[in-house]
């Protein structure tokens, strides 16, 4: 199995998650189920069907999780030492060329991507475009509305 790169606090929310699976929503399940079938007649139970349902979906999260963070390879960006150059985990600063706009992106996994907290999907047509690059350079990156311009402004690891 190949290794997938996670940052340090992906894998830290990626472990909060299934420790509350395990301990806190599991065992609320299986209550549940032992609550409805003390109902009686299971085949026309809908708490038992919702319970039994909620249940296959909480233990294949669990599945889920343990199998992503088996092929983790966690990557603190404190640590790199890149010299300046993108990679997985930096965090780019960046000015569009044609508005004037300037963002801050950081390169994570892509189960940690959200565009709402800045964090862009290495598989993203803007991070593989970003990736080996420095402060000072021009990446030209396809978009859906076209090809669009970005200097760099700075790069951090943080």
């Amino acid at each position: 199995m190949s290794t997938v790169p996670i940052t340090k606090r992906g894998a830290e929310l990626l472990k909060e998650e299934l420790h509350r699976l395990k301990t806190k929503d599991r065992p609320a399940v299986i209550n549940a189920i032992s609550e409805a079938r003390a109902q009686g007649d299971l085949s026309e139970n809908a708490e038992y069907d919702a319970a039994k349902e909620r249940q296959s979906f909480i233990e294949g999260r669990i599945a889920e999780l343990e199998g992503k963070l088996g092929a983790a390879q966690i990557i603190d960006p404190e640590l790199l030492d890149a010299e300046g150059r993108i990679v997985f985990a930096s965090t780019v600063h960046l000015e569009d060329l044609e508005s004037g706009q300037k963002v801050t992106y950081q390169i994570v996994g892509e189960d940690e991507a959200d565009l709402k907290e800045l964090k862009v999907s290495i598989t993203s047509p803007i991070a593989r475009a970003l990736i080996g690059k420095y402060a000072g350079d021009v990446v030209e990156v396809q978009a859906p509305s076209g090809i669009r311009e970005y200097e760099v402004l700075d790069v951090r690891y943080v």
